[in-house]
């Protein structure tokens, strides 16, 4: 055993003595329910420097705060120690005379990370600092495990992961990312509430598989009798409330995907997608501008931001075709092939390897993928897909070859998708029917159906409707300038330590 893993041994030992110590004398900290608290710490700091000059010892400024000691200073009959509260740091200062020997014999028995309840006044020390001079001072529970040696020593990125809540506590930046997700999905309903869309909630538990690529998954639910699955999306229960008449319709909604794990993905992930009658793939489009503009100047105060280095200005979006955007990367023109067999030649003179039956739509998305994808630094919308690859868009009625959809990319990433949605029950049906054939051809012990009780509700007058959804968590990395998916998460999938 080398000298650090003894040091904390015995300090785990030294703590859990302390414990049973207070215990015997009934002082147990468990045993306290209560704390009246009248300010947290940044608020009090705030409201002494505007009174200041009013505050005298015969009108003092009376505080009650409470949380954790992060900091000691033991000097004899006095001592300074630093409490931090869900807001905020604010020095303490106690002393002997303040209050009483033996609370103050207490006091120097506590351990950095304990939880504390501190009544006094406020001052300002000699060097200028605002405290709380200590009237009294109670233990309201034991930390029975140290925090890190130094002050934000958690630096293994992993354990942060595993720990965020010791994260939180030795790494103040970190509460102030989480700080700011709240803002952004505070000011994303804002928003939408304010243009009359209405906040609802779907199933996540959902009785069959539909046919879309991500893979689901899987549970059982013992009074049916029946397998099923975690939500992939929310957009066809989504789209059945426009069907019902209620035209103005978003879910914050968690979504399960049983795939890989990177820096952008995570098995488990918020999205909003919202959904609006009488209005289409444009409408959507300009909400995505209109909103993006208004999140970067309330949580960065700038249209303009900084992201891992590169500067993205979220209040400039550009718009292309798909096919102008590969003619623009790529150098090559969709319209000049005759047809699928010509396009499939085109990729293999670019070295891009598509499927032996690959359409010409099919190849347009690869060369995107190979050509365009990474030159999309600053906001870019892509739009009008191929039909192949967008089994819920609405054909252009100018050239059915293509769907009013789009997807929007920042910093070579795509943060968004949206269409005009496809409201012909016998094509979606089609569509569908399509989509799961193939999946069962790549796949066949998938369980894949199609969603007939979609194609139903279509049957009863789908709207004209625009549909957009994103993923929040992209949008908060962006806005919080974090480079991994885990940083804004609080608790992302990991796999399970071995027991020790």
């Amino acid at each position: 055993m080398d000298n650090n893993t003894q040091n904390s041994t015995n300090e785990l030992v030294v703590r859990r003595e302390k414990l049973e110590a207070l215990k015997a004398a009934g002082n147990n900290p468990f045993t306290i329910t209560k704390y009246e608290v009248t300010h947290e710490a940044p608020c009090a700091i705030a409201q002494f420097e505007e009174r200041e000059a009013e505050i005298t010892e015969d009108n003092p400024f009376a505080v009650r705060v409470a949380g954790r000691l992060v900091s000691r200073r033991i000097m004899g009959k006095a001592s300074f120690a630093h409490l931090q509260d869900g807001a905020g740091k604010i020095q303490l200062y106690v002393a002997r005379d303040g209050i009483g020997e033996d609370s103050y014999a207490a006091f120097k028995k506590m351990d950095v990370g304990d939880i504390v309840g501190v009544e006094g006044r406020l001052f300002r020390t000699r060097t200028g600092e605002v405290s709380v001079h200590a009237t009294s001072l109670i233990l309201l529970s034991k930390s029975l495990l140290p925090l890190p040696e130094k002050f934000h020593g958690l630096t293994n990125l992993e354990q942060r992961y595993r720990q965020r809540y010791v994260d939180l506590i030795v790494n103040p930046e970190v509460k102030d990312t989480f700080t700011k997700r709240s803002k952004i999905l505070k000011l994303i309903r804002q928003y939408l509430d304010d243009k009359g869309f209405l906040e609802v909630d779907t199933p996540i538990l959902l009785p069959l598989e539909i046919g879309a690529n991500a893979r689901p998954f899987v549970t059982h639910h013992n009074t049916l009798d029946i397998d099923m699955y975690l939500r992939i999306e929310t957009e066809l229960y989504l789209k059945r409330l426009i069907v019902g008449g209620m035209h103005k319709v978003y879910e914050v909604g968690r979504i399960f995907r049983n795939e890989g794990m990177d820096q952008k993905h995570n098995p488990e992930f918020t999205t909003i997608e919202l959904y609006q009658a009488f209005t289409d793939y444009y409408g959507m489009m300009d909400l995505v501008e209109e909103l993006y503009k208004m999140l970067a100047e309330q949580v960065c105060g700038s249209t303009k931001i900084t992201y891992q280095g590169t500067e993205i200005d979220l209040g400039h979006w550009e718009r292309l075709t798909m096919v102008e955007a590969v003619k623009k990367y790529a150098g090559v023109d969709y319209y000049s092939w005759t047809g699928d067999e010509d396009a499939r030649a085109s990729a293999k003179t670019l070295h891009v390897e598509v499927p032996e039956d690959a359409t010409a739509g099919t190849v347009l998305v690869e060369l995107f993928d190979a050509f365009v994808e990474d030159k999309l630094v600053q906001p870019t919308f892509i739009y009008d897909y191929p039909v192949e690859n967008s089994p819920l868009a609405k054909r252009k009625p100018e050239d059915p070859r293509f769907t009013e959809r789009f997807e929007y990319f920042i910093n070579c990433t795509e943060y968004g998708n949206a269409f005009s949605e496809l409201n012909d029950p016998i094509d979606q049906k089609e569509r569908f029917e399509r989509q799961v054939e193939a999946k069962r051809r790549e796949n066949p012990n998938t369980t894949a159906e199609v969603d007939y009780d979609y194609v139903t509700a279509l049957e009863y007058g789908l709207p004209p409707t625009g549909g957009l959804g994103f993923g929040v968590d992209r949008l908060v990395m962006l806005l919080t300038d974090s480079a991994s998916i885990r940083d804004i998460l609080l608790f992302p999938t990991m796999k399970p330590e071995a027991n020790n």
